[in-house]
């Protein structure tokens, strides 16, 4: 079934940034599960804390992401990741010094990831939008399968080293290897070749741009869809990412629990992201996203009232699964409907969705639950989510329609 998902592997360009991001991505799960577990013990047990520690990394791609996908239809995508890459890898080294030194106080921590996230918002839309150049049409969605397991797998093994790391308090080590971990994507870019870049017509400003692409995102039915229901997710569902060592502290464990929790959900995202593409080509991709949106409340629901820690890494295996199938699919969605053009920016407005509205859901979800615990939040979030999921079916259908299984792109006027 893995094996629609294996053959963009065939392709050397798509290999090497594939490989090199999982090495990133190790380092940037130790660092996640690190930064959590300091936050919440230097704040006194706070989980408001974790919760804002959370936004600020992920905050910067719901404010910076437009930009960046702007810079990604400019500039030659591959030189621009690389400096946003060094970006990263300087404010990771700055996060370990402070450490080193005893300078880690949670407000400290989080202006230093607030940055980092800016650096990874303002490149990860040229990444994004290099994908199509990478490998055929045909194997799109196995990319982008693949690399859901990729980010998926760096959440199995990061949080596992990390754990090992952890149990002696070693913040400085786990945030070192995350600052080396970027320079595996530099290496692998500098090796990579891509069709030069089509010149762009005019001498727009940033600003125009922008809201040119704004535009398009909203014009095509597809990509306007899969905005909207990435924010519902957002705001309802993704939260539980944020969570996690709370919900660890509930059931009576630390960060060990932590970061067994955060590998559970690796695992499950990792088996459904190279599964997914064999199943849209059976159930078509319009049905495998509406089903996987209304069964990941149902999972989340089970998450929650989860009584001991084993049975919620059962649970937490199959949240991930659900999880990546919902982001993944939606993700193929906009890629295939964006024109090319527009790629970059399209999909820059797709990630401001889910890096404005993650943040929000994590950081009100942590404060409720810091009144009123953990599994309540969970529960009725999720609750909640697929109430809503109810209405839009019931009331606006042609939003998930508009997921559909068409093979030829539906034709959009392409923007200079």
């Amino acid at each position: 079934m893995a094996l629609a998902s294996l053959r963009p592997l065939r392709s050397r360009n798509f290999a090497l940034l594939w490989s090199s991001a999982l090495v990133s991505n190790v380092g940037t799960w130790m660092q996640t599960v690190a930064l959590g577990v300091l936050v919440y013990a230097r704040s006194g047990h706070q989980a408001g804390w974790t919760g804002l520690v959370a936004a600020a990394a992920f905050i910067p791609m719901g404010l910076l992401a437009p930009v960046g996908g702007a810079l990604a239809d400019r500039l030659d995508r591959r030189r621009w990741l690389i400096v946003t890459t060094l970006g990263e890898m300087a404010f990771a080294t700055v996060l370990t010094v402070l450490v080193a030194t005893g300078h880690d106080q949670p407000g400290i921590v989080v202006i230093v990831a607030f940055f980092g996230g800016a650096a990874g918002a303002v490149g990860f839309p040229a990444y994004q939008a290099m994908l199509p150049d990478l490998v055929p049409k045909e194997d799109l969605l196995g990319a982008i399968s693949l690399s859901s397991a990729q980010f998926n797998l760096g959440r199995v093994v990061g949080p596992a080293v990390a754990g090992l790391t952890l149990i002696h308090h070693d913040y400085t080590l786990t945030f070192a290897v995350n600052a080396a971990s970027f320079a595996a994507v530099v290496m692998a870019l500098s090796l990579i070749r891509l069709p030069k870049p089509a010149p762009v017509a005019g001498d727009q400003g940033m600003y125009r741009r922008i809201a040119e692409g704004a535009r398009t995102a909203m014009s095509e039915p597809g990509c306007r869809s899969a905005i909207i229901l990435i924010s519902v997710v957002a705001l309802l569902a993704s939260p539980f990412i944020a969570l996690v060592p709370v919900m660890s502290a509930a059931l009576g464990h630390g960060s060990g629990g932590t970061a067994l929790l955060v590998t559970a959900q690796g695992v499950g995202a990792v088996i459904g992201a190279l599964v997914l593409p064999t199943l849209a080509e059976q159930l078509g991709r319009r049905r495998l996203v509406r089903g996987a949106l209304f069964l990941l409340p149902l999972l989340l629901i089970n998450y929650g009232l989860s009584p001991t820690l084993w049975w919620s890494l059962v649970t937490f295996v199959l949240v991930g699964a659900g999880y990546i199938a919902v982001l993944a699919g939606l993700n193929t969605v906009v890629q295939l409907r964006a024109p090319t053009a527009s790629r970059g920016r399209v999909i820059g407005f797709y990630m401001m969705a889910l890096g404005i509205i993650y943040p929000i859901g994590a950081v009100l979800q942590g404060l409720i639950a810091d009144r009123t615990g953990i599994r309540p939040v969970t529960v009725g979030g999720a609750m909640i989510l697929l109430v809503v999921l109810g209405l839009l079916a019931t009331f606006r259908p042609h939003l998930l329609r508009a997921l559909d299984d068409a093979q030829e792109i539906v034709p959009t006027v392409e923007l200079p």
